[in-house]
């Protein structure tokens, strides 16, 4: 069983930035590559970035240059650097894995950031 916690949420008013964690137990940790989405209210969940075992690294068009995601498999942990916050980042915010099928097989409960302006 994984368990993934995140942590670093929270309120910040526009063009501040936080970094946001996710903790994941378990030794699949630096095999699996993972994920942050985001949620925002009234809304689909979306695909933020998401980083392979090696650190390959992919954002969603309108997130890049702001937002950067990173890890340290020693520590089993994905990091979420968000940068020049908007408004319209509001939203719950989730890291999950990708499994070798391509399937999320664990998600965290989420972290709520909000932006207000």
């Amino acid at each position: 069983q994984v368990q993934l916690v995140e942590s670093g949420g929270g309120l910040v008013t526009a063009g501040g930035s936080l970094r946001l964690s996710c903790a994941a137990s378990g030794s699949i940790f630096s095999i699996r590559d993972m994920a942050w989405y985001r949620q925002p209210p009234g809304q689909q969940r979306e695909l933020v970035a998401t980083i392979t075992s090696s650190g390959s690294t992919y954002y969603a068009d309108s997130l890049k240059g702001r937002f950067t995601i990173s890890r340290d498999n020693a520590k089993n942990t994905v990091y979420l650097q968000m940068n020049s916050l908007r408004p319209e980042d509001t939203a719950v915010y989730y890291c999950t894995d990708i499994n070798d099928m391509g399937v999320h097989e664990y998600w965290g409960q989420g972290t709520q950031v909000t932006v207000s302006s």
